[in-house]
This record gives C-alpha cells, structure tokens and sequence, in this order.
C-alpha cells in the first residue's frame, strides 16, 4: 500500500513537471509572438512567427538536418548542467567545457587523423578536466562554482582561440577561409558517420552539410545512460543525497567533497563530448578570429535542463524543441525581425 502511494506521487510530480514545462512553452511562445508584433505587425505572422513554429521542416530536409545537428550537443550540455543540479551545483562553465571539447577533438581530428570514437573521447576527457577545476575548488576551499567557472569559460576561449590561430600561422587554422580546417577533407575518418540518403545524380537526401549524424543517438544513449546512473545506482544516489543535504550527506558517511567534484568532471565531460558530436558532424569548423563570444549551446544548455527539470530522458525533448525554434528563427526575414528573438 505504502509502496503504491509513493509510485502515484512520482507519477504525479512527474505529470506536473511536464504540464509546468508546457505551460512554460506557451507562455514564452506568446510573449515572443507580441515581441513580433511589436516589430513588424504586418509580417509577425506569415515571415515571422510561423516560420519558428515549423523550425527546420520550413526547409525540409536541410532544416531537418540541421536541427538534429544542432539538437545533439544541446542535449549533453543539458545533460552537463542538469547533472550538476542533482548535486547542488551551478554548472555554468557549460560552455567553456564545450570549448575545450571542441578543441580536443579538432585536434585529433586535423592534427592525429584518429577515428571519430577517438575524438570523441578526447573531447570529453578535455571537457572533463575543465570542469573538474571549479569542482575542486568548490570542494575543497568552499569558492563559488558559480564564479569559477564563469572565470574558466573565457580562460578556456581565449586559450583555443590562441592555439588554433597562434598570429595566423596555427597548424590547424586555414589562412583563406580563416577557420580550422574542413574536416571531410582532411580527415574523413575522423567525421561522424552520416545517414546522408542518395537521391540519384550524384545528390544527397539532406545536402551536403547538416545530413544527419549518429550524433544525435550518440546524444540520447547517454542521456538514457545518465538517466540509469543518478536513479539506479548508490553513485547516483549518493550525488542526490549530497545536493538535498550536503551536511546530512555528510554525516550519513558520504564522501561529499569526492562527489562534488566528480560531479563537475562529469558534467564537464558531457559537455565536452557535446562540442566533439558538434564538430566532427562536419557541419562548421571553428572560426577563432570570429568565436571571441562563448557557444550559445553552453548557455542554452541551461535553457534545456530548467525547461527538463533536470531530468536526463527529459533533455532529450527539451533539446530538440530549443533547437527546432532556434533552427525556425534563423528562417525569418532577416531585413524584418532579428534571429535572436
């Protein structure tokens, strides 16, 4: 009996967190819609508010597949600040993590010519130690992660940026298209495999940047790995403990400055292994001349875990709805209202 009660709270929790979520949606829809309004009142509707609503099906199958690309590395850094949050923390250092994830696997990629699954790993393991930095001070001197990590966002910038172009002479910076090296050119091996359709005559289903990747179930293994590990192991339940009660945690044997900063090496690697299903999609190359602003998928990250209320299974969905608006704003008339909105 007793067990019923708890399984029909959850169920309810779980349905309010969902209908919270949409009614969040609704909310920010409307509001974006009056912003429209307010702009350009002729064309809100048919330039500006109905292409977001159809997202990447406006350019179907481009758009498509350029939302799944986009929607890949949005889940792990939903993923990346989403598991902090099970601990108590505030990753905002997402998007200084995927820095470095990019960088680690570019530089397998342009430089090492290694496999993709090598990158990759590469990517996060960058992406981790970045993350682990603020984790340690956290844990161990009790200084904001908040503020650390913020302050290692535009280190790990400024860093990349520095390495790949090194005064125009970097290894991995082409000088006449001022970004890192096309991939598919210098390293096909090092590419994502793609589910790019032949339609005959030497054409492909989804063009010849944004055809789908295994990326994207890279993205949603993981979350459903993560999902696994916060909910049905003692590690996972010990991050919990330590986030609802880090003294309680404590004194209950739990090693909490050891979880801490576990907790941010992993949320690092997320995001790390987020910029590396990003990059080795081949569909944009690191600009270091142009990249003086963090990665928006940093950012949305936060975005993407608050509108999931941290739930793993539920970044997957957030994701792709932040990049199916994202990817519909970029279709708007630009000479009438602004991607951003």
């Amino acid at each position: 009996m007793k067990n019923n009660k708890l399984s029909h709270r959850v169920l309810q929790s779980s349905i309010t967190s969902v209908l919270a979520a949409l009614l969040c949606i609704v909310i920010g829809m409307a509001v974006g819609f009056l912003v429209l309004l307010a702009i350009n009142p002729a064309h809100a509707w048919g330039d500006g508010f109905v292409r977001i609503l159809k997202g990447g099906f406006y350019d179907a199958p481009y758009g498509v597949g350029k939302m799944l690309a986009n929607a890949a590395p949005l889940v792990m850094t939903g993923l990346s600040v989403g598991f902090a949050f099970k601990t108590g923390l505030f990753n905002i250092g997402a998007a200084g993590q995927y820095t470095l994830g990019a960088y680690g696997a570019l530089y397998c990629a342009i430089m090492l010519k290694l496999p993709w699954f090598v990158c990759l790993l590469v990517a996060a393991i960058l992406g981790g130690i970045w993350g682990a930095i603020p984790g340690f001070f956290k844990a161990y001197f009790n200084i904001n992660e908040v503020i650390t990590s913020i302050m290692f966002n535009w280190i790990g910038l400024y860093a990349v940026n520095t390495l790949i172009y090194q005064g125009g002479t970097g290894v991995m910076y082409n000088t006449n298209t001022t970004k890192t090296y096309v991939l598919k050119q210098v390293s096909p091996g090092s590419v994502l495999p793609t589910f790019n359709i032949p339609t005959g005559e030497g054409k492909t289903y989804f063009g010849p940047m944004f055809a789908p990747t295994i990326g994207i179930f890279i993205a949603i293994a993981v979350a459903v790995l993560v999902w696994v590990v916060v909910n049905k192991t003692v590690f996972g339940y010990e991050l919990r403990a330590c986030g609802l009660n880090k003294n309680a945690a404590e004194y209950a044997g739990i090693a909490d400055k050891r979880n801490i900063v576990l907790s941010m090496t992993i949320a690092g690697a997320l995001a790390g292994l987020g910029a590396g299903l990003f990059y080795l999609s081949g569909s944009k190359e690191w600009e270091p001349l142009v990249s003086t602003n963090l990665p928006a998928a940093g950012f949305n990250g936060i975005s993407v875990a608050l509108l999931a209320s941290s739930n793993p299974i539920g970044c997957i969905f957030s994701a792709i709805f932040v990049a199916h608006i994202t990817v519909g704003g970029s279709y708007m008339n630009a000479s009438l209202f602004p991607s951003e909105v």
